[in-house]
């Protein structure tokens, strides 16, 4: 048994031919992650006529030929662990009939080690090509773990995007710039913001998002972010920039022109804190440019409800209907309110808990609250209620007189029809009537295409047309959870043109992934 410190000196390299097929599968391995070096374990051991096995902790081996003698290991153990420790480069020494030749690879602590036996013992040339072989070896052990980390990066980046978005909804700014302390985003420094959502495939969305990422982890004055709930969506928050349009939203467009599958919606600008409302605008957006011929769609929106209600009426009616939501714990409540706008499973998704879980919470609101919440028109009372409370955060109405439960909110002495009349004028035309009586029975049946077609005497092909139709004309996401469909109810209500929001009562049918 014999060994030496150091490696072996450096010998002539393996024919064109040969190095050929060893170039293509080290290629092929370092651009494939998931691959093993097993290729190359095996094209070593078809030039030299001798197994081959890595051998890593422990004596363990990680990847080896079909006939390597793994029963003389345990007697090379004390070479293989003064391999692995560094203490020496490469020995050669003979098992019984076995010679056997080892090879330290890479600078990791401990090493692998490359161990070759058969019945002859190595050339000058071929022990050579050996010590490079290993060399290959490390080197895509170093690629892998050098991706892996990179992937990693990537992944805590985008969790760390997603946790600013979330805080950013929550409209609580000074969290998001706690949240990046020492890095913190250029977008939070902006006054105003646009919401860009688009509308791709799954798989395109971390190449977009990755191309135009900063060193950072963020996009410049923006910040790319993979919907968590909707896997076609990218989320892209803007900064509005009254100098100079920002670059992303003309590269979004430049996206959108260049793919049929694509759709952009985007939003008004608005402040920071309301992010929220900003992505609200464009997710309406959104499906009026799945509509429209350039599939590019600004939103046009009018006063929302909440902000024409009288205050102190709008409050007094909000609190008697929130006031056992607030008894029940944080995340039930939260929950609760994360149902009216995305289905269980989104839910699920934005707070890391089970659609079970999800659902348990639910019930104790629905217990709570002595409201249905599978019934579109209870979760638009209760969205409305949360709406209320939101806008008017300097308390509720002091001394205003109470209304009771009731899920029916305050009229306004007209406002809230002038309202719900100017949100259904574009279906008031004649020919828009079959849209509009399309859209107060499916309402009346729960947002339920099925039982709409049926109560119609139709097909659901026919009512899925007119929906569409109507999101172009309203402007208005109405095929998700969401508020486009509870400003549908409120406006079919305080039109005249559909029964009143009281829901109080046994369970009712409803979508099937419905909160």
């Amino acid at each position: 048994m014999h060994g030496r410190p150091d490696a072996a000196a450096p010998g002539p390299p393996p024919s064109a031919g040969r190095l050929d097929e060893l170039l293509y599968l080290v290629g092929r391995q370092a651009w494939r992650p998931e691959a093993g070096v097993q290729g190359v374990v095996d094209w070593l051991h078809r030039q030299l006529g001798t197994e081959v096995a890595l051998v890593g902790r422990a004596l363990t081996v990680e990847l080896s030929t079909p006939g390597f003698p793994q029963e003389i290991l345990p007697v090379l153990e004390p070479l293989i662990s003064r391999l692995a420790t560094g203490r020496m480069a490469a020995a050669a020494t003979e098992v019984g009939a076995v010679r056997a030749r080892l090879e330290g690879v890479g600078t990791d602590d401990p090493r692998r080690v490359l161990v070759l036996a058969g019945p002859d013992r190595l050339t000058g040339k071929e022990a050579a090509a050996a010590s490079h072989t290993g060399h290959i070896i490390a080197l895509l052990h170093r690629a892998r773990a050098a991706d892996t980390a990179f992937r990693g990066y990537q992944e805590k980046a985008h969790q760390l995007r997603v946790a600013l978005f979330m805080a950013l909804m929550a409209g609580d700014t000074v969290l998001a710039r706690r949240m990046t302390t020492g890095a913190v985003p250029e977008l939070l420094g902006a006054d105003r913001l646009r919401v860009h959502l688009l509308r791709c495939a799954p798989a395109d969305r971390d190449r977009i998002a990755q191309a135009h990422q900063d060193p950072s982890g963020y996009h410049g004055r923006a910040m790319m972010v993979r919907c968590p709930v909707y896997d076609e969506h990218l989320i892209c928050l803007v900064a509005e920039d009254e100098e100079a349009p920002p670059e992303l939203a003309g590269v979004l467009r430049e996206l959108v022109a260049d793919s049929e599958e694509y759709a952009l919606g985007v939003s008004a600008p608005h402040p920071l804190r309301a992010t929220a409302e900003a992505y609200e605008e464009a997710r309406h957006a959104l499906a009026v440019a799945g509509n429209s011929a350039g599939r590019v769609a600004c939103y046009r929106g009018r006063e929302p409800l909440e902000r024409l209600l009288p205050r102190a009426e709008a409050l007094a009616w909000a609190d008697a209907l929130l006031r056992p939501l607030r008894s029940l714990p944080e995340l039930t409540a939260e929950t609760t309110r994360l149902a009216l706008s995305f289905p269980r499973s989104g839910v699920a998704a934005l707070l890391g808990i089970s659609r079970n879980t999800v659902t348990a919470h639910l019930a104790r609101s629905e217990a709570a609250l002595g409201l249905d919440l599978r019934d579109v028109r209870a979760r638009a009372a209760l969205a409305l209620a949360l709406a209320v409370t939101a806008l008017h955060q300097d308390g509720r109405a002091a001394g205003a007189p109470e209304r009771g439960g009731g899920t029916e909110p305050p009229s306004g002495d007209g406002t809230a029809a002038a309202w719900a009349a100017e949100f259904l004028g574009p279906l008031r035309e004649v020919r828009h009537r079959p849209v509009l009586d399309t859209l107060r029975v499916w309402i009346e049946s729960n947002a339920d295409a099925r039982r709409t077609a049926l109560r119609l005497g139709g097909s659901r092909t026919t009512v899925a047309a007119r929906l569409r139709t109507a999101e172009r004309l309203l402007e208005r996401d109405l095929l998700s959870t969401g508020s486009g469909v509870h400003e549908l109810v409120h406006a079919l209500h305080f039109s005249g043109e559909s029964p009143g929001l009281t829901t109080r009562g046994p369970a009712s049918e409803g979508p099937d992934d419905a909160p």
